[in-house]
């Protein structure tokens, strides 16, 4: 299982004077990214990678810390890198594996897994905090299940 996970809520990238990569998370980011950590209570996790953005690496930090895994930092999940090389991150060598990444990348990413198979409708929705549970068949996305964020109502 491939853990497709978007960054919990930051801070307002406007009112944010410093470099957008060290936006930290709100009060509310802090909220979900530890809600993160009943989300994925029976779920195996083998490997945290995260952009290099300090809201994605505090996003993860709860479930790594609870998991006793490391937090790998990878660029292949910036908010600028491109879905391809996201993609390659995708594969069945790298199971169990939770991707902390930013929205703009996950549209570009869920619309290019679509074009090549995967069943992710048109209208996939992606807010923050919300995780994508992808299953490989083989090397491809044979299914894709929304979590929206943790204390979310499920019928958003």
């Amino acid at each position: 299982m491939i853990y497709l996970l978007r960054h919990a809520h930051a801070g307002n990238k406007r009112a944010w004077s410093g470099p957008d990569d060290r936006r930290p998370l709100s009060a509310t980011g802090r909220r979900e990214a530890a809600g993160l950590v009943p989300r994925y209570h029976d779920r195996p996790i083998a490997t945290i990678l995260s952009s290099p953005a300090l809201r994605c690496q505090q996003t993860v930090q709860p479930l790594a810390e609870q998991r006793g895994l490391p937090v790998g930092l990878d660029g292949r999940l910036d908010v600028d890198a491109g879905a391809g090389d996201a993609a390659t991150l995708i594969r069945p060598d790298l199971d169990d594996v939770v991707l902390c990444t930013h929205g703009e990348l996950i549209g570009r990413l869920l619309g290019l897994l679509r074009e090549r198979g995967a069943p992710i409708g048109r209208h996939a929705q992606w807010p923050k905090g919300s995780t994508w549970l992808l299953r490989l068949s083989g090397d491809r996305v044979a299914e894709a299940t929304y979590l929206p964020p943790p204390g979310a109502s499920r019928s958003h």
